[in-house]
């Protein structure tokens, strides 16, 4: 995973301008995000948290890029921009998945404040407190439990599954699959995977999204050349 995590930065200063657009963008979904749920912080972290779910399908871009460059082609923009079109069907099945999946975790996050504290939303203080003084133990565990669950499902199906349908054109069911036993071959180090992801994305998060621009690229650059090295014998655009 480190090696990945170096590839994936030799990858963003090597296509530059273009990698950063997508940092850029990743950076104006966050600040959407908190600029239409900031008066409810408890939605903020859900979308924040839907947010990461739907990363994989949301860089193909720099997956492409990052092909562009293993190629010795220059980093092409554009293309990059609509290389989805070559497998739109089951990359569409997968989002739609995500997406679902996402929702229902909306949904649960609001239950979950819903059923602990049932006089209303928290103020933010109070939560805050909750989770860094573990005053409401249960809320945390049900909170971040379940994010849990949710995360590495996600996490489990889409390690390799989005770069495979992008790369191979193979179909949803079978990348899916595909990244289930990548996981299961190779547990320590997609743990460790995972963790290095979430720590680029929470980075980006804790510096007001800002750090997204930087880190968002990283995260996708460095999944290609997890692609690379776990599915072995690529197919040559």
């Amino acid at each position: 995973p480190f090696a990945w995590l170096k590839s994936g930065t030799k990858d963003l200063f090597r296509a530059q301008f273009a990698s950063l657009f997508y940092g850029v963008c990743f950076a104006l979904m966050g600040w959407t995000i908190a600029f239409f749920n900031g008066a409810s912080y408890g939605l903020t972290l859900a979308a924040a948290s839907a947010f990461m779910l739907l990363g994989p399908i949301l860089s193909i871009g720099l997956y492409s890029l990052s092909e562009d460059l293993e190629q010795n082609r220059p980093p092409n923009l554009r293309y990059s921009l609509t290389s989805w079109r070559g497998n739109v069907s089951s990359l569409a099945i997968f989002a739609l998945v995500s997406v679902i999946v996402a929702l229902i975790w909306a949904r649960a996050s609001a239950v979950i404040f819903a059923v602990f504290y049932n006089t209303g939303l928290p103020e933010l203080g109070d939560f805050t407190r909750a989770i860094t003084s573990l005053e409401n133990l249960e809320f945390v565990i049900a909170y971040f439990g379940i994010g849990l669950l949710f995360a590495a499902f996600i996490f489990a199906i889409s390690v390799v599954a989005v770069p495979l349908m992008f790369d191979r054109k193979t179909d949803a069911i079978t990348a899916c699959l595909a990244s289930l036993a990548v996981v299961a071959k190779n547990p320590g180090a997609m743990i460790l995977w995972a963790i290095i992801l979430v720590a680029l994305i929470s980075f980006g998060f804790l510096t007001g999204f800002v750090g997204l621009i930087y880190t968002a690229p990283i995260a996708g650059h460095a999944t290609w050349h997890a692609y690379r090295e776990l599915i072995p014998n690529k197919t040559m655009r």
